[in-house]
């Protein structure tokens, strides 16, 4: 039920937030998310990095 979005639920969602935040805000909105998904993602590298270096020292 809530799985599929078809154009025009999504129109209606832009649409919405165009409305609620104003156009001079959401790009500033897409900004810090973009930043956000950038620190999520170098910290999901750092850490499988430092468990390869664990498990490397554990098994010698």
């Amino acid at each position: 039920m809530f799985g599929r979005l078809g154009w025009a639920e999504i129109l209606i969602i832009v649409v919405l937030v165009a409305i609620l935040f104003g156009h001079n805000k959401i790009p500033t909105m897409m900004k810090n998310l973009a930043n956000g998904l950038n620190v999520f993602k170098k910290e999901l590298k750092t850490d499988v990095k430092k468990s390869d270096k664990k498990r490397k020292s554990e098994k010698n």
